[in-house]
């Protein structure tokens, strides 16, 4: 199976932005040939959707920088997340190490020291090394594993040392301050997020993040970096300046969002499902929201838009590999939930795009794909060795079109924070248990997903025959050979990542 457009994947057509433009089904391999120590930038968007930027509803969201960064890139079409959240998934991508290996959960938890980050695995002293942005790993602000420019937009406390909490104030805060802005959050020490809602366009974070990743950019031009831009943005709460930047006439829900589920399906997941239906109980509350939401991926483009422009205008796409993804995805109406937290799609899914140095075409990619592959490929791309705290390995080869066998992808959910409130849909026990449960899923090449539950119940979808994952298939006696199968890849994988948990 190869990387690149399949005849059936051009006549499906995938669009990118208001042009309307098809590219060419007649893609080549990328070039191996790389230049010496590239540089490396990051995009990392906070709870972006995968079909935010490919697929057939992309061209209906307004992010023609994003849209045009993946008509150059090679899009993976199946990437996935280790973890549908924040630090967990983070902790992934910084380290390539698994959640459930590295100790870091849930989002109450921080990465241990113990553990190395990308700066660190590179172990390049040519390189200079910035973190611009959320970081949600431990403390926001300081410098900090291996990255040498910092630049905070959260006030996250807690530390990656100890069970304390850190002393502190953002950047972004500084900057609001300077601005003769008073806090109105955390004793006078903060802004609050309803209040930055309310900021115009200038003021916002995403721009913040540009302006400092350009002056990075300009200040470092002759020799090798590494940058990560980390924005918050379309994370909650949805609320921007460009709210009404999509008509809402033309903001159109999933095709699941009216669903009701069934006794087969997890009671946390129908728990969810209650939940932000009594907060939505009208359609329009979802198209509204998702409204803003696609406001926030306009900000957050336009700023990428402008620092990919200072990359251009410093002569500098040409020694650079530019990365797009995010964290997780946004359930965003789907099935009637919102945010993340879950095994389907539009939770767990991410983009991801990879554009190496020089590169001006689409190369389509629909193996499936895991963030824990991300730290061993970029050692890969950047000329380094593999690193044995790498759970994952390189994908390199995919990223050149390279023919390449598909692997399953696996995930991982461990129970946090999480609500507990009454509902006629269960009793107090069995919500308090729902609640702690934990899953391991495996997303098969020939389109099977497979989420196993040690305090829930079991899902087995046909992704490529039901993509917004409406039927559940586990209780169906005619697919034991598949859960079978699937059941034991889940098993092998555990034994090699050394998870002791019992699904």
């Amino acid at each position: 199976m190869k990387c690149g457009f399949s005849r059936r994947q051009f006549l499906r057509a995938v669009t990118f932005g208001s042009a309307g433009l098809v590219f060419d089904s007649r893609l080549r391999a990328q070039s191996a040939k790389l230049p010496s120590k590239p540089n490396l930038l990051v995009f990392l968007p906070d709870q972006l959707r995968a079909d935010a930027i490919v697929g057939k509803s992309a061209s209906t969201v307004h992010a023609p920088n994003l849209h045009k960064l993946a008509s150059q890139s090679v899009v993976f079409e199946r990437a996935y997340v280790t973890q549908p959240i924040c630090a967990p998934s983070r902790s992934s991508l910084l380290s390539g190490t698994w959640p459930h290996q590295n100790g870091c959960t849930n989002n109450q938890k921080a990465l241990s020291r113990k553990f190395r980050c990308l700066p660190d695995l590179v172990a390049d002293s040519d390189y200079r090394i910035g973190y611009f942005g959320k970081w949600h790993l431990g403390d926001e602000f300081s410098a900090q594993r291996g990255f040498e420019e910092w630049t905070s937009t959260e006030e996250y406390f807690k530390s990656a040392d100890s069970d304390r909490e850190v002393e502190g104030v953002s950047d972004y805060t500084k900057f609001l301050l300077s601005k003769g802005y008073k806090p109105d959050s955390g004793k006078g020490k903060y802004f609050s997020y309803e209040f930055i809602c309310k900021l115009p366009f200038e003021l916002r974070k995403p721009k913040f993040l540009e302006t400092r990743a350009c002056k990075f950019l300009e200040n470092y031009r002759d020799q090798p970096f590494i940058l990560f831009v980390a924005f918050f943005e379309p994370h909650p709460p949805y609320s921007g300046p460009l709210n009404a930047e999509h008509p809402l006439e033309a903001v159109s829900l999933d095709a699941s969002a009216e669903d009701t589920f069934g006794e087969e399906v997890p009671l946390r997941s129908r728990l969810l499902q209650e939940f932000y239906r009594k907060q939505f109980h009208r359609t329009k509350g979802y198209r509204e929201t998702k409204q803003k939401y696609l406001g926030l991926i306009t900000e957050v483009d336009r700023c990428i838009g402008m620092i990919l422009a200072k990359v251009d205008d410093l002569g500098l796409t040409s020694r650079t590999i530019t990365v797009l993804t995010s964290d997780h995805g946004d359930m965003m109406s789907g099935h009637g939930i919102l945010g993340k937290r879950l095994m389907f799609d539009q939770s767990a899914r991410v983009p991801y795009l990879i554009r190496l140095p020089g590169q001006q075409r689409l190369l389509s990619c629909a193996h499936p794909i895991s963030h824990i592959d991300f730290a061993p490929t970029i050692l890969n791309l950047l000329g380094k060795p593999p690193d044995l705290q790498c759970a994952g390995q390189t994908r390199a080869n995919l990223i050149r079109g390279e023919a390449s066998s598909p692997d399953p992808v696996f995930l991982e959910w461990a129970p946090g924070n999480e609500m507990i409130y009454h509902s006629k849909l269960g009793t107090t026990e069995e919500i308090k248990r729902c609640l702690a449960e934990s899953t391991r899923a495996v997303v098969s090449p020939d389109g099977w997903k497979l989420c196993l539950r040690d305090k829930d119940k079991n899902e087995l979808y046909n992704v490529r025959d039901d993509p917004e994952e409406r039927s559940n298939l586990y209780y169906q006696s005619a697919r034991a050979d598949i859960i079978s199968r699937l059941t034991s890849e889940i098993h092998h994988w555990q034994e090699r990542v050394g998870d002791a948990l019992k699904v």
